[in-house]
């Protein structure tokens, strides 16, 4: 009897490694990637007519337009509709520390 307790104390232990790469993995991978996902979300809800932006294929342009789920960019005497997910929070901010720091 004392041997089969000892076993089934050791199986509940093998698994303490197993649930600590993982609890390791949750707090140092996913959950700062969520975070900065979050805050890009919230820095596209905010984007206003006449800010300058960059975006993630790196054109650089000023919105004139901005609807729902798409803007309008002037950028060098062309107009061009984007999808706000195509807008970069850290490139925009790169590009434009001075008119940025408003933003934060």
């Amino acid at each position: 009897m004392f041997l089969q307790s000892n076993s089934a104390a050791g199986g509940i232990g093998s698994f303490l490694p197993l649930i600590a790469i993982v609890a390791v993995m949750y707090f140092f991978f996913i959950r700062p990637q969520m975070k900065k996902q979050k805050e890009e979300n919230k820095f596209r809800s905010q984007l206003v007519k006449g800010m300058r932006i960059v975006t993630t294929s790196g054109i650089h342009g000023k919105i004139l337009d901005v609807d729902e789920k798409t803007i309008l960019v002037e950028s060098e005497n062309s107009r061009l509709r984007f999808e706000k997910a195509a807008v970069s929070k850290d490139l925009t901010i790169q590009a434009n520390p001075s008119s940025n720091k408003k933003n934060k």
